[in-house]
């Protein structure tokens, strides 16, 4: 979960919103996003899982991965629970499709977060740091 501690300008947010539009385009079959509302049209959180199709093996010839990204609670609406359910709405989802593995890349402060909605430390998945 992100816990941005400087708000960016007005004008930075909408030039990202076009970005942002544009590689959802280009993304859409791969990145399913969730988004939270409290009752009205404003966002105050958002979620994106990546579904990664997966090489068949004899007996699974459809397998998918599915990756938990850039979940992010406006700062006066965290602390209350809208980040872990949109965590869960994104992990099941990819289960429901037939993910047979769920990650997710956090930062130090989230770890807590995610291990408390199930996600746990795996001896077998391993990541090469860039050079």
């Amino acid at each position: 979960m992100d816990t941005l501690e400087e708000e960016p300008a007005r004008g930075a947010v909408e030039a990202f919103g076009v970005e942002l539009a544009g590689w959802w385009g280009a993304h859409e079959d791969s990145h399913v996003a969730f988004v939270a509302r409290l009752g009205g049209p404003e966002i105050v959180g958002m979620a994106w899982v990546a579904l990664v199709p997966r090489v068949p093996r004899p007996g699974a010839t459809s397998r998918l991965s599915a990756d938990i990204q850039s979940v992010f609670v406006m700062p006066e609406h965290r602390g209350r629970g809208i980040g872990s359910a949109l965590v869960r709405a994104a992990s099941e989802h990819a289960t429901d499709l037939g993910a047979v593995r769920v990650t997710v890349h956090s930062g130090r402060r989230a770890v807590p977060v995610y291990e408390r909605l199930g996600f746990e430390s795996s001896r077998q998945l391993l990541q090469r740091p860039p050079d």
